[in-house]
C-alpha cells in the first residue's frame, strides 16, 4: 500500500523513454503517443523520449501503467524494442516492450526492495540480446534483496548493464530526477529535437519507416495498419476491464492508426 497521497507520489513521479533506434525512426512513430516530447541519442543506436506532461502529473493514472501504454504502442508500430523506465515516490521499475509478444517489467519498492518476478529479467536479456552469463548475472544480482540500494540505485544497475549493449545517457538524465528537471535537461542537449504533433508525416528521405507509414498506402502500410487494429481492439478492452487509461489509451491509439491506415490504402486503390 502507498505511504504517499496520490499528489505527492505524482509530485516525485519521473520517466524515460529508451528506443532501440536512431533518432529518426523514432521521431517517426513518436507522434502516436499524442505527446510532443523531447527526443535525444542516447548513445550507439538508441535514442531517449522524455515525458515532460503525463496522465500521471494530473492525477490521473500511475505512472507505470501510463509508461507500459506508450512503451506498447510504440513497439508495435515500430521493429526496434522499447524500454519504459518509471519511478515515482512509493516505487520504480522498468517495461520492456517489443513488437507483439507481451511486455515484461520488473519493480521494486523505494527502499529498493524487490517485488518483481526473477523469470522478467531472464526474458528482459533475452530479448535485449544480452550476454546470458555476465550481463544476466548482474541483472538477477537486482532481484535480490540490499540493505544498501534503494529504487534509484537499482535503475542505476539496470542502466549499467544496458552500457554493454551501447546505451549511453546524456548526462543529466538521471532516473529519480523530476519531470521537469529531466525536461530541462535534455532540451538543452546537443543534437535535442522535439517530437511533432499527431498528423505529422514525414518523408521517404527523412526515415526508412515512411513506406510503412498510413499516409502512404503501399503493402507494408497496409499490413501493418491491418495487425496494429488487430492488436488494438483486445488491448482497448482489457484496459477497459482493468481500468487502465494507460493501456486503453494505447489500444485506441494503435486502432486509429490501424484505421487511418487502412482507410487511405484503400482509398488509394485504383
Amino acid at each position: 500500500m502507498s505511504t504517499h497521497e496520490p499528489g505527492a507520489a505524482a509530485a516525485a513521479a519521473g520517466a524515460l523513454l529508451l528506443c532501440r533506434a536512431e533518432p529518426g525512426p523514432v521521431a517517426a512513430v513518436a507522434p502516436l503517443l499524442g505527446e510532443r516530447m523531447p527526443l535525444a541519442r542516447a548513445g550507439a543506436e538508441w535514442s531517449v523520449l522524455v515525458p515532460e506532461g503525463g496522465p500521471w502529473r494530473h492525477g490521473g493514472e500511475p505512472v507505470d501503467r501510463v509508461l507500459t501504454g506508450w512503451a506498447t504502442a510504440l513497439a508495435v508500430g515500430a521493429p526496434w524494442p522499447v524500454l519504459a523506465l518509471w519511478w515515482d515516490a512509493d516505487r520504480a521499475g522498468y517495461t520492456l516492450a517489443s513488437g507483439f509478444r507481451r511486455p515484461v517489467g520488473y519493480e521494486w519498492l523505494a527502499d529498493g526492495t524487490p517485488v518483481g518476478e526473477d523469470e522478467a529479467m531472464r526474458t528482459f536479456a533475452a530479448r535485449l540480446g544480452l550476454d546470458p552469463v555476465l550481463d544476466l548475472e548482474s541483472l538477477e544480482g537486482l532481484t535480490r534483496t540490499d540493505s544498501g540500494a534503494d529504487a534509484r540505485s537499482r535503475l542505476h544497475g539496470l542502466l549499467a548493464v544496458l552500457t554493454r549493449a551501447g546505451l549511453a545517457l546524456p548526462a543529466g538524465l538521471d532516473p529519480g530526477a523530476s519531470a521537469d528537471r529531466l525536461g530541462a535537461v535534455v532540451r538543452d542537449l546537443p543534437g535535442a529535437r522535439r517530437t511533432e504533433a499527431p498528423g505529422w508525416r514525414p518523408t521517404a528521405d527523412e526515415t526508412p519507416l515512411a513506406p510503412w507509414m498510413p499516409w502512404v498506402g503501399g503493402p507494408g502500410a497496409r499490413a501493418l495498419a491491418l495487425t496494429q487494429m488487430a492488436v488494438g481492439l483486445p488491448l482497448a478492452a482489457w484496459g477497459l476491464r482493468r481500468r487502465s487509461g494507460g493501456w486503453t489509451a494505447a489500444g485506441a491509439l494503435l486502432m486509429a492508426h490501424g484505421a487511418l491506415g487502412t482507410a487511405y490504402g484503400l482509398s488509394r486503390r485504383p
